[in-house]
């Protein structure tokens, strides 16, 4: 189940690097026409693309975490935040890209949403007692 879960995780993360080079080469795609077409899009999309690679990304890594400001932090959804803020930077720098605190935001709270949601998941089920079951 790992394996596939870092196959996927991967994929998508080639997805996103790929939707990142379009935008920042100034090409268009059908994912762009999508985004524009829907109601603060490019904010939900920000929030979902870096909130479901975080779920990847720490399952990835095997839920491992640290402890920082007694707030124990998945070193995956560490490696996406570090990733989305260089991605989001960079853009200040890019012609035809405009640096955006809104997007780096979405970004964040997508991040903190699904890192949220992987330690829901994650949370280990009770043993169930044999006689209770039948």
């Amino acid at each position: 189940m790992h394996k596939l879960i870092s196959s996927l995780s991967v994929a998508f993360l080639g997805f996103i690097a790929w939707v990142i080079y379009l935008a920042n080469t100034g090409q268009n795609s059908i994912f762009f026409e999508l985004v524009r077409s829907i109601p603060y899009g490019d904010k939900v999309g920000h929030f979902c693309l870096f909130g479901l690679l975080t779920l990847g990304i720490n399952f990835v890594f095997k839920l491992k975490s640290y402890s920082l400001i007694s707030c124990n932090i998945y070193v995956g959804s560490t490696v996406v935040f570090l990733l989305a803020l260089v991605e989001e930077l960079s853009q200040y720098y890019i012609p035809n890209r405009t640096l955006d605190a809104f997007d780096l935001l979405a970004d964040i709270l997508g991040i903190i949403t699904f890192s949220l949601l992987t330690k829901l998941i994650s949370i280990p089920k009770p043993p169930q007692d044999a006689n209770s079951a039948s």
